[in-house]
């Protein structure tokens, strides 16, 4: 992609997200860590070391600070912090405090997620979120963090990316619980969408000025023909079943077809920013969902479309209106060939749009343990060494505290990190 003028002024700011099972270490009993043990990740490996950042916090914080950021995403471990039904542990959230005081003395604001995949095994146990049960249980859980903690959180995400957590663990099973029905989809988004809903309201009743939403997984859906019928309604259908309909309940309170209202849910705004976690595309061909051909793609063969997170902040924006944080985005790429370029295209496409873009946050701070791909996935901008634990930042993380510094890419950070950069293209 080439552009007559290379450099452009962004207006949003600029953060880097992480989560805690992925990046903490430690022996959390999470559904992570049980299933991990089984050897299930693609490399053998779990995250009872991953980044080791329960134990750097300080070193991670000065390195966000030495690269200019001021916006982190984080994640709270639950199983830490509620190790049994009921029990809060008194250390864990001084451990969070200490991590967030650390943040906010270097200027570095803090959007705290309270449920990202990681049920604990207690929860788990009692079925995980299959049932109405695990309700109380997140509610009291974000009742206490809250209390604990919101002296220093103005922002809070209360679940991240509902649908793929359930449509992985739930439907394909390839991960935790590992579960394989169509009813119990269904069954997890509803009931985490009506945990957002309680966990929306609990939270503006402790804190009246506080920011609320949900980090939702977006997904662009074409058909393989847009010619063809056939394919326009199954891409129509994929793109319901899998964000649509969830949206609706999560921003609204609406549950329509095929989910059920919950008792005693009534309509409303559920949202204060809509969270948009943009990755990737899907070609839709009857019921097949495909990558298209002769694309740009990552590591994990994931097609790089930057246009499709501008495509969907759009639609998603006139249904849901307001403030839009893009509070995923990045890209798989262990060589650091083509990431500075993704950067680029990315923002350049949110800095062309006339969107109320106001935050995006990188995926991600450091190389992590990458879920069902273990250590294999890299996103860093700053390169792990998961045996040292060494950081290493990375040209992209160099171009990325670039623009933050000039709040855009000028024509000399186009030519030095992003004019020698292509990607690579699939079969």
């Amino acid at each position: 992609m080439a552009y007559t003028d290379p450099g452009f002024d962004l207006a949003c700011e600029l953060g880097v997200a992480t989560a805690a099972t992925q990046i903490e270490g430690g022996r959390a009993d999470t559904i992570w860590h049980r299933w991990a043990a089984t050897g299930a990740a693609r490399d053998g490996s779990g995250p009872d070391v991953a980044c080791d950042h329960w134990n750097r916090i300080e070193e991670d914080a000065d390195l966000l600070a030495s690269l200019g950021i001021r916006h982190y995403r984080m994640g709270l471990e639950w199983a830490r912090i509620e190790p049994e039904p009921g029990r809060f542990d008194a250390e864990a959230l001084g451990h969070y405090r200490r991590e967030l005081r650390l943040l906010r003395e270097r200027g570095i604001t803090p959007l705290v997620t309270l449920h990202h995949f990681n049920d604990p095994g207690w929860l788990s146990e009692e079925g995980g979120f299959l049932t109405a049960d695990a309700l109380p249980h997140f509610t009291a859980y974000t009742e206490r963090v809250v209390s604990e903690l919101g002296d220093l959180v103005d922002e809070w995400i209360t679940v991240n990316e509902p649908n793929i957590f359930a449509y992985y663990g739930h439907l394909t099973g390839t991960w935790p619980p590992g579960r394989r029905s169509y009813r119990d989809l269904l069954a997890v988004y509803t009931h985490l969408a009506h945990a957002h809903l309680l966990a929306y309201g609990l939270i503006h009743r402790l804190q009246p000025r506080a920011r609320v939403g949900v980090a939702m997984h977006l997904r662009v859906f074409d058909p393989v023909h847009q010619s063809n019928p056939l394919d326009r309604a199954a891409a129509s259908s994929a793109e319901y079943l899998f964000q649509g309909a969830l949206m609706r309940a999560l921003c609204r309170g609406r549950f329509l077809a095929p989910l059920k209202q919950p008792k005693g849910v009534r309509p409303g705004r559920y949202y204060d920013f809509l969270g948009i976690n943009y990755y990737s595309r899907s070609i839709v061909s009857g019921p097949n969902q495909l990558t298209a051909s002769r694309v740009p793609v990552n590591d994990l063969g994931w097609e790089i479309y930057p246009e499709g997170l501008v495509r969907l902040a759009r639609h998603y924006s006139t249904l849901y209106p307001g403030p839009i944080y893009v509070t995923e985005n990045g890209t798989a790429d262990a060589a650091d060939a083509f990431r500075s370029r993704f950067l680029y295209d990315h923002l350049r496409a949110i800095a062309t749009s006339d969107l109320p873009i106001e935050r995006y946050y990188h995926w991600t701070f450091t190389d992590n343990w990458e879920w069902a791909e273990g250590e294999t996935a890299r996103f860093g901008l700053v390169e792990l060494d998961f045996r040292t634990q060494q950081r290493t930042v990375r040209e992209s993380g160099r171009f990325y505290a670039d623009i933050i510094a000039n709040r855009g890419v000028t024509p000399a950070a186009h030519a030095r990190w992003v004019a020698q950069q292509r990607y690579r293209t699939n079969a």
